[in-house]
């Protein structure tokens, strides 16, 4: 898990921590123990990826330079990652509505896929952005100019995308497109109240909703830091713990559930 983490999000350290806490649940701390061998594992795998795709060092998502603007700055990476983790339990449910939807009755595989791919493909079709699980999308995201409604349209339907994925028998994945989500948020919050930094606002979005669904917040920080080049760790951690705190009660990951719980 540590080198495929690894390999997906270029980052080493963040991805050997990411599959220890991921896997973490309230009464067991017994993954920890494999953090030398995960360690390991992901430089090896970071070196062999980095080899075949010409991987450089530095960060993986353009974000613009953040300059500290006082200490209010720590409060808005909090409430800005309150709104994402608003928008966390958002795609919460709406993973929950779709999963209801295709499990309410024994449809036949095949059924839900085709169901899937339609709605997934009118979405892609009229939403370019929305399409693969966001790693480059995201830089689009941010180099582009594009009008609030635009951003609030690809807000809700990679939600809805992520959501119809996950639950129709498609394969995917929910982490680096969430990221996409937090990014989107955070440039919805910069509309509309221009005056705060948008980097801090897109690192605090991205770092809330990941933790919030996840309920990885060392990872987490670790892992935009690294990608983002956003050097300033503490609000990134700040958000994540936010995220964390007000995470649902019950899981969203299955591996996190206490086995008295399931």
């Amino acid at each position: 898990m540590a080198s495929g983490f690894t390999a997906l999000f270029g980052a080493p350290l963040g991805g050997s921590l990411f599959s220890l806490e991921i896997l973490h649940h309230e009464h067991a701390v017994e993954y920890y123990k494999a953090i030398i061998p995960a360690l390991v594992a992901s430089s090896f795998s970071y070196i062999i990826f980095a080899v075949i795709i010409h991987l450089g060092l530095g960060a993986t998502w353009d974000l613009a330079s953040y300059e500290y603007a006082g200490v209010f700055d720590f409060a808005y990476s909090v409430l800005f990652a309150v709104l994402a983790t608003i928008a966390g339990w958002g795609f919460i449910y709406c993973t929950k509505f779709f999963k209801s939807l295709f499990e309410k009755k024994p449809i036949p595989i095949y059924i839900k896929t085709l169901i899937g791919g339609i709605i997934l493909g009118v979405i892609s079709y009229y939403l370019p952005l929305t399409r693969y699980f966001g790693h480059h999308e995201i830089n689009s995201l941010l180099k582009e100019d594009l009008s609030i409604y635009m951003l609030l349209a690809l807000f809700v339907f990679k939600i809805i995308a992520i959501s119809v994925t996950v639950t129709s028998g498609w394969r995917g994945g929910f982490i680096i497109p969430l990221f996409f989500v937090g990014a989107t948020l955070g440039l919805i919050i910069h509309y509309f109240i221009p005056s705060v930094n948008l980097s801090l606002a897109i690192i605090s979005c991205m770092a809330g909703i990941n933790a919030c669904v996840t309920r990885t917040p060392m990872s987490t920080t670790i892992l935009l830091a690294t990608l983002t080049g956003f050097t300033f760790f503490i609000p990134i951690l700040f958000a994540s713990l936010t995220g964390y705190f007000l995470a649902p009660k019950i899981p969203f990951i299955t591996s996190q559930l206490d086995k008295k719980m399931h």
